[in-house]
C-alpha cells in the first residue's frame, strides 16, 4: 500500500448529519487533508442548508443535497457513511463508481459474517469502481478490533480476552431513550430477543474477526443479557427510579472454544450503582483484561464531566471514521477490514 500520507488531499462528502454524522463533518472541515465537496441529507429541511451550519460551524459555500446523483457528480475521493439504515444500492452506487466509504454503521466489520448476497453485491460494486469500504468507530471498532489486535502482538498463548465497557446514566437526560427504549425502570424478567440479535450483530463480527486475524478456532458466538435493580427509590437526570426496578443491564456476546469463553464483549449500562446484585462497576469507559502467558489487565476512563458528556462521546467513534479516511482511499478494492489496514495514524498537523 502507498503511503497514505503522500496525497496532498482527498475530496469527501459526508453521507447522513445526526448525531455522529454532524461530528464527522465537523472533524472532516477541520482535517488538513480532507476537502469536503458536499454533504447529503435525508431530510427536505436539511436540504439547500450550508455544511458549516449543520456541524456548528461558519458557512463555507457546500450546501446540502438529498439526491444521490449529486453526490456521484462531485467525483468524491471517499464518502463518509453515517446514517441509521443501510442503504445497499447507494453504498453499490457510489463504490460502482470509484467512491471509497468509511461507515461507522456496523455492517462491513467482517466479510464472512454479512449477509451473503450483499456482500457479493457489494464486493461486485468495488469491484467495477475499484474502491474500497471500511467499516469502524470507537465501540465496535477500535476497542474490539485494534487495541485487542495491538495487545495480542505482547502474546504467543492467548488464552482469552475479555472487553468490558461501563457507561453510567445517571446524569443523561434522555427519558424516552433510557425508559422507553432500554427499559430502565421497568420490571422486566428477560431481555428482547430482537434486542439481543442485533448486539450479537453488532459485535459478533468484529470479535470474530480478532479471532480469525489472530488464528483462533472459536465456534458460535453466544449472546446474554441480565438485569440488576435498585435498592431503594433514585432521582437521576432522566426521571426516576422507582425501588425494585431496573437500573442496570449487563450484556456479553462472546465466542467460544470446547465450552471455554475465548473472545467476549461485556457492556454495563447503569443509572445508579445501588444495586441487588454485586456488580463490578466502573466509571464510564473500557476495561480490557487479557487471560495469557504476558496477561494484561488495562482500564481506559473517560475523564469528561457529565455536563460535557454529549457535546465531547461522539467524537470516540467520528474521529476515528475520519482519520481512516486516506488509509481506506490508498487500499485495495474490497471490503476492507481492520485487520487488511494498517494502523491508523491520524494527521494532527
Amino acid at each position: 500500500m502507498t503511503g497514505a500520507t503522500d496525497r496532498a488531499s482527498y475530496r469527501v462528502v459526508q453521507w447522513a448529519t445526526g448525531n455522529i454524522g454532524s461530528r464527522t463533518l465537523r472533524a472532516a472541515v477541520e482535517h488538513p487533508r480532507l476537502d469536503v465537496v458536499g454533504v447529503f441529507v435525508h431530510s427536505p429541511e436539511k436540504s439547500g442548508r450550508d455544511a458549516g451550519e449543520l456541524c456548528g460551524l461558519p458557512p463555507f459555500g457546500v450546501l446540502a443535497t438529498t439526491g444521490l446523483d449529486d453526490v456521484l457528480g462531485l467525483e468524491p475521493d471517499c464518502v463518509l457513511y453515517t446514517p441509521r439504515e443501510l442503504d445497499p444500492d447507494a453504498v453499490c452506487a457510489l463504490l460502482a463508481s470509484g467512491t471509497n466509504i468509511v461507515a461507522t454503521r456496523t455492517d462491513f466489520h467482517h466479510p464472512a459474517a454479512m449477509d451473503q448476497g450483499l456482500r457479493r453485491q457489494v464486493a461486485a460494486a468495488c469491484d467495477k469502481g475499484g474502491a474500497s469500504i471500511h467499516s469502524t468507530g470507537s465501540s465496535p471498532g477500535f476497542v474490539t478490533e485494534a487495541l485487542p489486535l495491538v495487545l495480542a502482538s505482547l502474546q504467543r498463548r492467548l488464552d482469552g480476552l475479555l472487553i468490558e465497557e461501563f457507561a453510567d446514566l445517571s446524569r443523561r437526560d434522555s427519558p424516552g431513550l433510557l425508559f422507553e427504549v432500554m427499559g430502565f425502570g421497568g420490571r422486566n424478567e428477560a431481555f428482547d430477543e430482537r434486542r439481543l440479535a442485533s448486539l450479537r450483530a453488532s459485535f459478533g463480527p468484529s470479535l470474530r474477526l480478532v479471532a480469525d486475524t489472530l488464528g483462533l478456532a472459536v465456534e458460535e458466538a453466544e449472546v446474554h443479557g441480565e438485569f440488576a435493580r435498585t435498592r431503594s427509590r433514585a432521582t437521576i437526570a432522566a426521571g426516576v427510579l422507582e425501588a425494585g426496578t431496573v437500573a442496570a443491564q449487563r450484556v456479553t456476546v462472546g465466542w467460544t472454544r470446547a465450552g471455554r469463553p475465548i473472545l467476549r464483549f461485556r457492556a454495563t449500562w447503569y443509572c445508579t450503582t445501588e444495586l441487588d446484585r454485586s456488580w463490578d462497576l466502573r466509571d464510564t469507559g473500557w476495561r480490557l483484561t487479557v487471560d495469557g502467558d504476558a496477561p494484561l489487565d488495562i482500564t481506559i476512563r473517560f475523564p469528561v464531566a457529565p455536563e460535557n458528556a454529549a457535546a465531547v462521546y461522539p467524537s470516540y467513534t467520528a474521529n476515528r471514521a475520519v482519520n481512516a479516511v486516506p488509509w481506506v482511499c490508498e487500499a485495495p478494492s474490497g471490503i476492507r477490514t481492520t485487520a487488511d489496514l494498517p494502523q491508523i495514524i491520524p494527521d494532527l498537523a
